[in-house]
C-alpha cells in the first residue's frame, strides 16, 4: 500500500555553537528538537515553502487543488485559496485531489510539481504547473510529467526538483513499492529529458516494510543529500513517520547513511522522529532562507487529537550531516 489520501490539514532561532550541535546529534527520540514557533493557519500535510523576492513566504500542501498558506515573517501563517481554482481535467483519470507539491523558482518563473493518486494505488501521475507570481489562481497547468500504472514496480508521487550547479535538472519521486526513483528533466520543458530516459533507483527497503517516500535532495559542499520519509503517515497519533537522510558524491547515487549502509538497502540516518507530543514528523521539504537551511514538515500534534500541523526547524551541517535544531 501507499500513503493515504491527505486531507489538509518562525520563531527566531538562536545561533548555537557547532560543538554544542555536534553533542546534540540524536541518539534517541528524546534528543530531537521541538518545531519552531508558528501560529495561525498551520494545519497542513506535505508542506513545501518558498520565499519570494519581496520576502513573502508561500506555502503549499496536500489537499483539494493544492492547499495554500502565506506568511510575512515565517511565524504567522494565513490560509488562502487553493493553487488551482479549477482542477485540471486530466486529474479525474487518477483522483480528485492533488498531493505533495514541490515549489521552486527557476528561469524567471515558479514551478510546482505535484502528484495525483489515490490511497493504496500506484496508478499515479506527477503533474507540473508554472506561474509568474506563485500565487493561488495564477498557476498554469502543464500536464503530466511522469506516470505509473498498476503494473509498475514504482509509484509516481511525491516529486522533488533538484537543479545542480552544472545546470542539470533532476526529479526524484516515489513511495513504497521498489522505493524512490529519479529521472533527468529538460530545463526547457520541465518534462523528462528525451536524451536520458533512465529511471534511477535511489532508495528502497527490499526487506520488511516497503515504507519509504517523499524524497528531497540538496547539495551542500561536495555531497548530495537525500532526505526521505520512512514508515507510516496519516494515522494521527498512531503515525510512525520519521525523516532520514543519506549522502552521495553523485546526484544519482549511490546514497549511504552515516554508518555506510546503502539507502537502497534500508539505510538512512535519522533527522527527525517522534518525540513527546510531536508524532510522526515527515512529508518534508528543504528550503534555504536568509538564516540558513530549513526543514519544513508536518507532524501530528499529540496535544490536539493528532491534528496534522506545520513544523519548521533550522539545520546545521557542521558535522557533515544535517542536524535539526
Amino acid at each position: 500500500m501507499s500513503r493515504t489520501s491527505r486531507t489538509p490539514r518562525r520563531t527566531a532561532l538562536l545561533a548555537v555553537p557547532a560543538a554544542v550541535l555536534l553533542a546534540l546529534i540524536p541518539s534517541s527520540a528524546s534528543a530531537y528538537p521541538n518545531p519552531g514557533r508558528v501560529t495561525g493557519d498551520i494545519v497542513v500535510h506535505d508542506p513545501t515553502m518558498i520565499r519570494t523576492s519581496s520576502g513573502r513566504y508561500l506555502l503549499y500542501g496536500t489537499g483539494g487543488g493544492l492547499d495554500h498558506k502565506s506568511s510575512t515573517d515565517r511565524t504567522a501563517f494565513v490560509g488562502g485559496a487553493d493553487a488551482f481554482s479549477a482542477k485540471p481535467g486530466w486529474w479525474s483519470s487518477y483522483a480528485t485531489e492533488a498531493w505533495a507539491p514541490d515549489i521552486s523558482y527557476h528561469g524567471g518563473k515558479y514551478l510546482m510539481y505535484y502528484a495525483v493518486s489515490t490511497f493504496g494505488s500506484n496508478r499515479s501521475a506527477i503533474g507540473l504547473a508554472t506561474s509568474a507570481t506563485g500565487l493561488p489562481g495564477s498557476w498554469t497547468d502543464q500536464g503530466t510529467v511522469y506516470t505509473s500504472t498498476t503494473s509498475s514496480d514504482y509509484n509516481a508521487i511525491d516529486p522533488n526538483l533538484f537543479v545542480d550547479t552544472d545546470g542539470k535538472w533532476w526529479l526524484s519521486f516515489g513511495s513504497w513499492w521498489t522505493g524512490l526513483k529519479m529521472i533527468q528533466i529538460n530545463p526547457a520543458t520541465g518534462k523528462q529529458l528525451a536524451g536520458n530516459t533512465t529511471r534511477y533507483s535511489i532508495a528502497s527497503r527490499p526487506t520488511g516494510t516497503k515504507a519509504v517516500e517523499a524524497p528531497s535532495i540538496v547539495k551542500r559542499g561536495s555531497y548530495y543529500y537525500l532526505f526521505a520519509s520512512y514508515d507510516t503517515c496519516c494515522a494521527g497519533t498512531g503515525s510512525t513517520y520519521k525523516v532520514k537522510v543519506g549522502r552521495a558524491t553523485s546526484v544519482t547515487g549511490p546514497y549511504h547513511d552515516k554508518n555506510g549502509v546503502p539507502m537502497t538497502n534500508n539505510g538512512g540516518t535519522p533527522v527527525l522522529e517522534t518525540h513527546g507530543s510531536v508524532i510522526g514528523p515527515g512529508g518534508q521539504s528543504i528550503m534555504n532562507d536568509s538564516d540558513g537551511d530549513l526543514i519544513v514538515y508536518h507532524y501530528y500534534d499529540g496535544n490536539d487529537n493528532g491534528t496534522p500541523k506545520l513544523g519548521v526547524n533550522l539545520l546545521n551541517w557542521s558535522s557533515g550531516w544535517p542536524v535539526a535544531y
